[in-house]
């Protein structure tokens, strides 16, 4: 099994990358899918602070890789030759899928700060999306806290999400053919 997982900050263009997976027929295990369930179970609403809670509560309850171990079995279940994992947070993270699936690639997703805040405010998938300036520097603190910055450093490949979502949309294509291989 191959595993391609991807990192970087909010709204730099992990979903955007799940999305081209998907069309292309790869299964997408997203990590902060775990946390969006955990807070819906719990009744909360869908705020940056409350599923921040929940990713640290986790952190600090299994570790920092938690959500590592808690995905593994979901990807294991796809049975398919790739599999990709969108929203690694933390080098340890990295670790652990890397000590697990012997063929593991991590894709660094990288997007100015300026136009991250624009397409947060674009696409509002939920109130965690609802943020000021001050609000996502907090955020990208919080998940660097995590480790998201070293995992982004040790990424296999990196590219840069500035330019048309048609010609970002055509290097993931060709990544994942590449992975296919």
């Amino acid at each position: 099994m191959n595993v391609l997982a991807v990192v970087g900050l909010p709204a730099s263009g992990k979903g955007e990358v799940s999305n081209i997976a998907k069309e292309c027929g790869i299964p997408v295990v997203v990590m902060g899918d775990v946390i969006r369930q955990t807070a819906r179970d719990e009744g909360l609403p869908m705020t940056d602070v409350n599923l921040g809670s929940i990713s640290r509560r986790f952190r600090e309850e299994s570790g920092p890789d938690a959500l590592a171990i808690l995905t593994i079995p979901q990807i294991e279940a796809t049975g398919a030759p790739l599999v990709l994992v969108d929203g690694v947070r933390s080098d340890t993270e990295v670790a652990t899928y890397k000590d697990h699936f012997n063929a593991f690639h991590l894709l660094a997703i990288e997007a100015p700060f300026e136009l991250r805040l624009q397409r947060l405010a674009a696409r509002a998938r939920d109130a965690s999306d609802n943020l000021t300036a001050d609000e996502l520097r907090a955020r990208d603190g919080r998940e660097c806290g995590w480790g998201l910055d070293k995992a982004m450093a040790i990424a296999d490949s990196r590219l840069e999400n500035t330019g048309t979502i048609e010609s970002f949309g055509q290097q993931i294509k060709d990544l994942l053919a590449t992975l296919r291989e």
